[in-house]
């Protein structure tokens, strides 16, 4: 086996699609399915404390740019922060909640995108924690001597889920609104990020060295919560929307639209809490010790449960070095960690030695994952 080596990330870039959309214009995006709708989603808007947030759709109905094009952008604007040429790329490692096509995978739109020579690619399709998947697989490579170069993005075109035609005729303005409809549906995002990994630093500016990555899976204990492709999560008897005789089928009977269970998802918050703790212990790791905390979360009123857990236990990360972005850019899902690390890169005076925990928690069926750095 190869020697392993130090791998750093030399590059941040984000990729946010048009102007930010007030909450005020959102259903000049997305449309509007009926006041009872628009009335719900006030209400979530008051919870989830987004501000603004960024669409790849027009106010016609059309679209700006593809997730794949959202994602190849981001990488770009990545690799000219790391001061590399898109050629000299080895390792593509993309992730999405759900790409352009069903098949063939993301990273081979993100690839023909790009418009580089041949590579390795790999594609990551999961929800938030797809992003730390596909920097693990480019931090490994890189690590063991496979790759020299490799990029990571994460992009979202979450958008294209909420117009109202994809609702009907399960859910029109007859319908009593659902909030496992709407929550998702007043909080995603559009948008991607990438990073650039190498096996050395740059020779000037900030890099960010990563020292180690986890990820757990606790599908074993869950439902699905985070869901789209069949009608409900509550048993096996819920076909999946390909077992559906067409997907006409699958459409018309709500087997489509995503949705997120909210008893499901409270449930899971315990869970993430205790392997974060089990990491606390694994790496020797003091919370007081952090200088900046990355955390990922779809909504203000899920980060302060987030935070009332943690004082619980004592291992609270001080709230003044929490970063989270979510008021400006909403909930950009597998992008999301990508955006925070670019504006912590861009926007804060970093000091050598400093340490950085990322944490990302997918709702989608349980899932954990965390990342640290630290600056050089």
């Amino acid at each position: 086996m190869p020697s392993c080596q130090d791998v750093y990330i030399t590059g941040v870039g984000k990729f946010l699609p048009g102007e930010p959309v007030t909450n005020a214009d959102m259903a000049a995006y997305i449309g509007c399915i009926s006041k009872r709708s628009s009335t719900l989603g006030s209400a979530i808007l008051r919870k989830n404390g987004i501000k603004h947030r960024f669409y790849a759709l027009d106010p016609k109905g059309g679209y700006r740019y593809t997730n794949a094009a959202m994602a190849a952008n981001a990488i770009h604007n990545a690799l000219k922060h790391a001061r590399c040429q898109p050629e000299q790329v080895d390792l593509l490692a993309a992730s999405t909640t759900q790409g352009d096509y069903l098949v063939p995978g993301f990273a081979s739109s993100v690839h023909a995108e790009l418009g580089i020579p041949p590579l390795a690619i790999f594609s990551f399709q999961s929800v938030c924690a797809s992003s730390l998947m596909a920097v693990k697989n480019a931090w490994l490579n890189v690590k063991i001597g496979e790759s020299q170069l490799a990029v990571a993005s994460g992009s979202e075109f979450a958008s294209r889920w909420f117009r109202p035609a994809v609702y009907q005729p399960f859910y029109d303005q007859d319908a009593k609104p659902d909030p496992q409809i709407e929550f998702l549906r007043w909080t995603l995002s559009d948008g991607a990020g990438a990073v650039v990994l190498e096996p050395h630093p740059k020779p000037d500016g900030v890099s960010l060295r990563i020292d180690w990555i986890q990820l757990k899976s606790f599908a074993d204990r869950f439902p699905p919560c985070m869901y789209a492709g069949a009608k409900s999560n509550t048993g096996a008897d819920d076909l999946g929307w390909g077992l559906y005789e067409s997907p006409q089928a699958a459409y018309e009977a709500g087997a489509i639209a995503l949705k997120q269970d909210f008893e499901v998802l409270y449930a899971m918050f315990p869970i993430w809490v205790g392997y974060y703790l089990e990491l606390l212990e694994k790496y020797d790791l003091d919370p007081n010790a952090i200088d900046y905390f990355l955390p990922h979360y779809s909504s203000h009123s899920l980060g302060e449960e987030m935070k009332r857990l943690l004082r619980r236990t004592g291992a609270m990360i001080a709230e003044e070095k929490w970063c989270n972005n979510l008021e400006c850019y909403g909930n950009t899902g597998t992008a999301s960690i990508f955006i925070m690390l670019e504006e912590l890169v861009q926007q804060h005076p970093l000091q050598p030695g400093q340490r950085i925990l990322c944490f990302v928690p997918e709702s989608g069926r349980c899932i954990a994952a965390f990342m640290h750095l630290t600056v050089v």
